[in-house]
């Protein structure tokens, strides 16, 4: 019975917004990825990647509670493109090496002419193989 109700709920929703001249909130346009190895969680967000912004801006979380965070992350990361062009961070706004949680924000200059998809590689400290997160503009 539950899911019946859950079923015509999730029918006449759009309805309801549609008679009261609202939309649904948008999911956002860029979902989080994250990856853990070896304790490690890395949670990266892309921000800013519009195709007219000047900097692309990343909400990268770092978390563990097995190591210190020693990542300089303008040396560990680069942002790769669909036809492969390779950029290097322009800034790192957050914490400072060290401790068992980072959290901060990724810069890069823009790429020009904009990718259609892109990726951010890292490489952390100890780890064999560089951590990928993919996303589409």
């Amino acid at each position: 019975m539950r899911h019946i109700v859950s079923l015509l709920a999730a029918l006449a929703l759009p309805w309801v917004f549609a008679l009261a001249g609202a939309q649904p909130a948008a999911p956002p346009a860029q979902a989080t990825t994250q990856t853990t190895v070896g304790g490690v969680t890395v949670k990266i967000t892309p921000r800013v990647t519009a195709a007219d912004a000047a900097t692309w801006v990343f909400a990268v979380v770092l978390d563990t509670h097995s190591q210190e965070l020693s990542d300089d992350l303008l040396r560990t990361t680069v942002l790769v493109t669909d036809d492969g062009r390779e950029l290097q961070p322009s800034a790192w706004k957050g914490a400072a090496p060290g401790s068992h949680h980072r959290e901060g924000s990724l810069e890069f200059t823009a790429p020009s002419p904009a990718p259609k998809a892109f990726a951010l590689r890292m490489q952390r400290p100890g780890e064999a193989e560089a951590r990928v997160f993919r996303f589409a503009p």
